[in-house]
Parts: C-alpha cells; structure tokens; sequence
C-alpha cells in the first residue's frame, strides 16, 4: 500500500508503535496528521485504516466477537462447507496449512473444530495484524485451546510448502475481480490496494500439491474458472463462492469423488 504509516492514538502505545515500524521497514509519523494508509496502534488492537472521504472502517483481527465469533461457536463439520471440503470427519482430523491465511478466518474454524493449523502469510502488514488478533484471543478463557491450534508463519508460501508436508493445504488466492459487487466489503478493497493479485497462484497451487498428502483444497468464486486452468478432483458448490478439491496420490482409498 503506497504511503503506508504507523502512528499510535495514546502516549501508552509509542513503544509498541516505534518497534512495530522498525520491523516492518515504514515511517513513523505523528497521530494528528492523519493523511494516507495507516497502521495505527490502539490501546484496544493494531488496526489498518483508510483515511478521507468515504473511508471504509478499520480492518483488524477480531476472533471473539462479531460474526466469526458467532460462527466459531456454531460450528460443526456437518454445518461447514469448508470442514467438509478439508476432509474433517468423526476420528479424523488433518493437520491444515492455511496457505494464504489473511485475517484467518478459515483457519480460526478449522481449528476450533479440532485441527492444528498453521497459518502461512507472506504480507508483512496482514501478518502484523493477525499476530496481533491470535495473541488477544489467546487471553481469552474460552478461545485459549484454539489458538493454540494454530501457528502463524510468515513468509513465502510457496518456499515453505516447498520443503514441508502436511495432511491439507487450503488456498484462497487474490484473483482478478470483473464483478465490482465482489470490492464491496472493506477488507477486500484494503487488502486489494496492499497486496494485489496473487499472480503467482498457479505456483502456489503446484507446491501446495506436493506438500499435501491428503488434498488440497481452494476457494474459487462460484462461476469463476480453476485455479491455473486445473481441473480438480471434485467441486464442492455454493452460492457465491466453492471449494475445489484436489486429492493428491497419499489420498486415502474410496476419497475420489467425496466431498
């Protein structure tokens, strides 16, 4: 994100603030000149903000509350399109690499179901923010033992995979949007201006392929052509988005064509 900033809103959160810009390589500027991206440090959390008109709010971490939190409490792998793309059932649960982790948001699911996730984000920025969102939840009582469930990595996915097994790779790659409706939400036109496109998602999906040893499972729109024009095993459909699956040659016998 061009002139991406840190700044802090208390005195209480300089120290916090000045480390973080010294990892992250940005500049440090003063709270009350609010022009541009920022990175701001809050008594509360790290959030990503737009500034000027018509900014959408801010971006953070938040696996308590909302509807994640909600979802985190209800879910069941009977009830989770993407539990049963990932192979979660009675006895069995693979250990996941989130490979394109984000906000984390699948892998916070999956692992509130019961398998050990670790979470691969190459973005500097998005890891700052999810190390932050995994460390407030891990205070919380009731979120504790998932958390610890999962790992954050950050880094190259595509290098990590490269040298690494693990029973399922999910991705859920960046990918050209034609349908303008798709930037509604926030986070999804933050991370577009700070990441773009994935254009190395083809390769991704090969690595992820030979790490995995059960499948490898992607997020596709629903209408939207396979990830690098690669047919998968199975498709698991929805309304707006699906999960293409990839069993690879480790898969359990009778997997081919479950979903």
């Amino acid at each position: 994100m061009n002139g991406l900033s840190i700044a802090h809103d208390t005195p209480d959160t300089r120290d916090r603030a000045e480390h973080l810009a010294r990892q992250l390589g940005l500049p440090l500027r003063r709270p009350d000149h609010p022009d541009g991206p920022v990175l701001m440090v809050t008594p509360e959390r790290l959030e990503l903000r737009q500034t000027g008109p018509n900014a959408p709010g801010p971006v953070y971490v938040d696996f308590a509350g909302g509807r994640l939190g909600y979802r985190g409490r209800q879910s069941s792998p009977r009830n989770e399109p993407l539990a049963r793309a990932a192979g979660l059932k009675k006895g069995h649960r693979p250990e996941v690499v989130d490979a394109t982790a984000g906000l984390g948001r699948d892998a916070f699911i999956l692992a509130g179901l019961g398998c050990q996730v670790i979470l691969l984000e190459r973005h500097p920025v998005i890891a700052a923010l999810l190390a932050d969102g995994l460390a407030r939840a891990a205070e919380v009582a009731a979120l504790a033992p998932v958390i610890e469930r999962m790992t954050l990595i950050p880094g190259d996915a595509v290098q990590w995979l490269s040298g690494q097994r693990a029973d399922v790779v999910c991705l859920d790659p960046m990918y050209p949007h034609r349908d303008k409706q798709a930037l509604v939400k926030k986070e999804m036109r933050v991370f577009r201006t700070l990441v773009g496109d994935d254009g190395d998602a083809a390769a991704l999906l090969d690595a992820a392929l030979g790490a995995a040893r059960e499948r490898v499972v992607v997020k596709r729109p629903a209408r939207g052509e396979p990830l690098g024009g690669r047919a998968p095993s199975h498709t698991l459909p929805g309304s707006s988005t699906r999960f293409d699956i990839y069993l690879t040659p480790f898969s359990p016998p009778g997997e081919k064509g479950r979903g």
